[in-house]
């Protein structure tokens, strides 16, 4: 049976705005579906969350879901941070 991951941002010291999905056994994902470009600096901040969140339970996998409309520094960054990244479609 699937343990029932934390989704609540407070929970993590997150603002309320942040938004998180349970995706799997100790896997968390950050979904960030917006319709501009993801660049370097909302990367950075998407690195600020995973940190906070590593912070509270740093056994934590973490996966960013996001449209493809990332740029490749991002994608960089996420992968040297250990973040994985899911496509979804607007």
């Amino acid at each position: 049976m699937k343990k029932q991951m934390e989704t609540n941002p407070l929970h993590y010291g997150l603002p309320i705005r942040t938004q998180l999905e349970d995706l799997d056994d100790n896997q968390l994902g950050i979904r960030k579906v917006i319709k501009s470009r993801i660049i370097q600096k909302d990367a950075a901040k998407i690195v600020e969350i995973a940190n906070q969140i590593k912070s509270i339970n740093p056994d934590l996998k973490l996966m960013l879901i996001c449209s493809r409309n990332i740029c490749s520094k991002s994608l960089a960054l996420l992968e040297s941070e250990s973040i994985g990244v899911m496509f979804v479609k607007l």
